[in-house]
């Protein structure tokens, strides 16, 4: 099908290059436009070039193109992927972990929950905004997929601008299932039906059963993920196995070949697991951002050794083009194009009832069915009450951070940082606001 399709933020390699590739490898798209769009002329002519001949090497009937020019781009667009992040990503990321540390708000992290996820929402929500803003006057049929971070306050913020536009959230981390849920009942994913819900980074399996018998797998689930869980390799172990191999532990024997160390980055995990029933799809670098009392339990080395990893993962990796599929999106666009009606297991859409105790209007991360006339959200019910509880001490701070944005009020920052449970405190928050306006003057200078 002869379709254009744009990604934006295209410069960034890791990016780039392993979208490219999960669109070269579609039947279906055959016959497809690439446009590769970003604000850096340098790094995507790279990604252009190296586009181009992996394109005529393997002689692929696709086209490949590049502009720094927006509009140019998004003309005649039919699918846009959009990753971007603004500024130095590292540097602005350690800011917002570390001062709201300093002023001493206990937050584990700092990307998408807490002070930082405010921080990083309030920097890259307002050019997330304009893409926005471009494609409802220039190409406003097509369909946009985000993979920026923080995911559900990105997409709750645009829905809230932009109701009339196809905006979907996409995040890998509903991946972690295929490569944990075998290993730990002893069956292929395939033989399993599992549906997960709540937040991005705040989402846990809610159902999961044996295809075959139609029992339930819940059971074995709890009685075995903590021993699985225990005998993962520590970070720090996996950031060694990386130097001395230069590549991420992908299968079984890789994992084997590294040493082992206890619930190592899963100790929130463990007690949400024990004491609300459910198990979180990520880790607690990411689900513990959001709950008040994950500081005091979760395993702090863990998690500086993942940020070290990942930082340098991302400094020494060498993507490259290459014809498999890494993402879901490509499914996704697939399913559009076939009217597949298949279901797709993580999506970042509006509520409007598919999670019956989260307001209708915050945006939810819920399986789908996808088909000619889009992507359409599963609804899940009631969730567990204390996971709901959970889940709705984020509403008010994605209300505000949303408001903020929008109407580039401090006095709705001030509030958001208020309402937040990882915020125990008064004195200093409205200090801490100011000097993170300041050290982000740049990007945050618009709050007023």
């Amino acid at each position: 099908m002869n379709k254009r399709i744009v990604l934006i933020g295209a410069g960034s390699a890791q990016f780039g290059y392993g979208t490219i590739g999960d669109i070269l490898q579609s039947k279906v798209l055959e016959g497809s436009s690439i446009v590769l769009h970003d604000i850096n002329p340098d790094t995507l002519a790279v990604v252009e070039q190296n586009a181009r001949a992996f394109i005529e090497e393997h002689k692929l009937p696709f086209t490949v193109a590049a502009t720094t020019n927006r509009a140019e781009a998004f003309k005649g667009a039919d699918f846009l992927i959009s990753s971007i992040e603004v500024g130095n990503r590292f540097d602005l990321w350690e800011l917002d972990w570390r001062i709201p540390q300093q002023y001493g708000v206990r937050q584990v992290y700092g990307e998408n929950g807490g002070p930082g996820g405010l921080f990083h929402s309030l920097r890259i929500i307002p050019p997330i905004l304009d893409i926005c803003a471009d494609v409802m006057k220039i190409c406003p049929d097509a369909t946009v997929f985000n993979f920026s971070n923080p995911m559900s306050r990105i997409c709750t913020t645009v829905t809230r601008a932009f109701p009339d536009l196809k905006f979907i959230g996409l995040c890998h981390e509903i991946g972690s299932l295929r490569n944990f849920l075998p290993q730990i009942l002893g069956v292929p994913y395939e033989a399993l039906e599992v549906r997960a819900a709540g937040l991005n980074h705040f989402s846990a399996v809610l159902t999961a059963k044996y295809k075959d018998s139609g029992l339930d797998a819940y059971p074995d689930i709890r009685a075995k993920a903590p021993v699985f869980f225990g005998h993962m390799p520590s970070m720090d172990a996996v950031h060694k196995y990386f130097k001395e191999t230069g590549k991420w532990p992908e299968k079984t024997e890789d994992f084997a070949a590294i040493e082992t160390e206890a619930w190592t980055e899963r100790r929130v995990f463990q007690v949400i697991l024990e004491k609300f029933g459910v198990m979180p799809i990520t880790s607690d670098s990411h689900f513990g951002e959001y709950i008040q009392w994950a500081y005091d339990v979760t395993d702090h080395k863990g998690i500086l050794d993942f940020y070290r990893f990942y930082k340098d993962y991302l400094a020494h990796a060498q993507p490259q083009i290459e014809l498999h599929l890494e993402e879901r999106v490509v499914p996704i666009i697939e399913g559009i194009l076939t009217d597949s009606g298949y279901v797709e297991e993580a999506v970042n859409i509006p509520n409007k009832g598919l999670i019956a105790n989260l307001p209708d209007w915050i945006v939810v991360e819920v399986p789908a069915t996808v088909d000619k006339n889009g992507v359409h959200g599963i609804p899940m019910g009631q969730l567990p009450k204390g996971y709901a509880g959970l889940l709705m001490n984020q509403v008010a701070v994605h209300d505000l951070t949303a408001e903020a944005v929008l109407t580039k009020s401090k006095a709705a920052a001030l509030q958001a940082l208020l309402v937040d449970p990882i915020v125990n405190q008064y004195n200093h928050i409205e200090e801490m606001l100011d000097t993170m306006i300041a050290y982000q003057e740049r990007w945050l200078g618009y709050l007023r």
